[in-house]
């Protein structure tokens, strides 16, 4: 590895909201504006133009606003009548939501270990589960698209059709992903998109989206939302209170217009931080000779939510980074199946290892569209003066 002096970096962040803030403040200033004039402020016409528009960008039939990305898993898997009784698999590598929206159906959440490569939950593991005593019980499978790569459909695809399962993506991380070009959003029955501020597609606070090709899970979702309603004050079944507001369906409509050109930005970034990476020295092709930079499935259109590494040291590079200002963050330090709060699941630490051993080594860098070049140099060149 080169060593490299670098003397004072000037502080970089992970995320600079202001930055895109500035480039269309007014465009946003005008959406809020037509809220207020209009006075409708849950649902409406915003949000039923958002969902139309957001429909068309997935290239799925149906859409569906709701209150937070949380609430679209769960409702994505309680509108095609995922409930007790019935178990899912996904990965243990993910965000709480994954497995929390499962439980929330009544169902019973089980896992399977990721791909070392893309860190998303493997189709081979998966069809272990699908083999073992408790694969009868699975209805469905939700893979995540994490860090804004799409799992491997095409795999999944294959164990759809062979054990008659549903299909429900965690898009959170994946607005204007795609595989084999078709968008996340319209590769599964259903799918779950995240509005939260740090996302690719980000609100001004939360907000969700459900996706489908089904008229009747869509059907389904909508009632759901709106406490089990049909009719105002008739209530066909218990659902839940996760109706979206018409100010963040306004601005993310403005921002849905921006989104292409964000994406792209953040796979340019993506790519100059690959090259200077190896212009350092610093990669490895596994974690024992260096850094190990993220890999793109080619059959994926990857929007890099996030860039993130392998790191030998992790916790050491982290803290030297902040110590100088760097930001990185940790997608995820501890997986789902070892959480305290999961703990009657029955798994304990051992049981995937892969994803075990990605908690001790990841490391997401600052990686957003108005990201500066100089600011990626600092960053690279701060963690080589950590290895030297």
């Amino acid at each position: 590895m080169t060593n490299v002096a670098i003397r004072n970096p000037q502080p970089v962040q992970m995320l600079d909201f202001s930055r895109q803030y500035v480039s269309i403040r007014q465009e946003l200033l005008d959406a809020i504006e037509s809220v207020c004039a209009s006075q409708r402020f849950i649902l409406g016409p915003h949000v039923a133009s958002f969902e139309q528009a957001a429909a068309s960008v997935c290239a799925a039939p149906h859409a569906v606003g709701c209150a937070s990305g949380t609430d679209a898993i769960w409702l994505a898997l309680a509108a095609a009548n995922v409930g007790p009784g019935d178990a899912v698999i996904t990965t243990p590598f993910s965000f709480f939501a994954s497995i929390s929206a499962i439980l929330r159906c009544g169902a019973q959440p089980l896992m399977a270990d990721i791909d070392p490569a893309t860190f998303n939950l493997s189709a081979t593991a998966t069809e272990e589960v699908l083999r073992s005593q408790v694969g009868a019980k699975v209805k469905a499978i939700l893979p995540v698209h994490l860090y804004g790569q799409c799992a491997d459909w095409d795999a999944f695809t294959v164990l759809k059709q062979k054990y008659n399962l549903l299909l429900v993506e965690d898009a959170a991380q994946a607005f204007g992903a795609a595989w084999n070009g078709i968008p996340a959003g319209a590769l599964g029955d259903a799918a779950a998109f995240s509005f939260y501020p740090t996302k690719n597609l980000s609100a001004m606070g939360d907000a969700g989206l459900v996706t489908t090709v089904s008229a009747a899970i869509d059907d389904h979702a909508r009632v759901l939302r709106a406490h089990g309603m049909r009719r105002r004050y008739y209530h066909d079944e218990v659902g839940w209170n996760s109706r979206l507001d018409s100010l963040q369906a306004a601005i993310l409509e403005v921002k849905l217009r921006y989104l292409p050109q964000w994406n792209q930005q953040r796979r340019d970034l993506a790519a100059r931080y690959d090259q200077l990476f190896h212009d350092s020295g610093l990669v490895g092709s596994n974690i024992a000779e260096g850094i190990v930079l993220p890999f793109t499935d080619p059959r994926a259109t990857h929007i890099f939510h996030q860039y993130v590494i392998r790191a030998p040291r992790r916790d050491e590079l982290r803290q030297y980074l902040t110590d100088r200002e760097i930001a990185s963050e940790i997608y995820y330090p501890l997986p789902l199946h070892q959480q305290t709060s999961l703990a009657s699941l029955g798994y304990k630490r051992g049981d995937f290892p892969i994803s075990e051993a990605a908690a001790h080594e990841v490391l997401a860098l600052p990686m957003y569209p108005e990201l500066r070049e100089d600011e990626q140099q600092t960053v690279v060149d701060t963690i080589a003066a950590f290895y030297a």
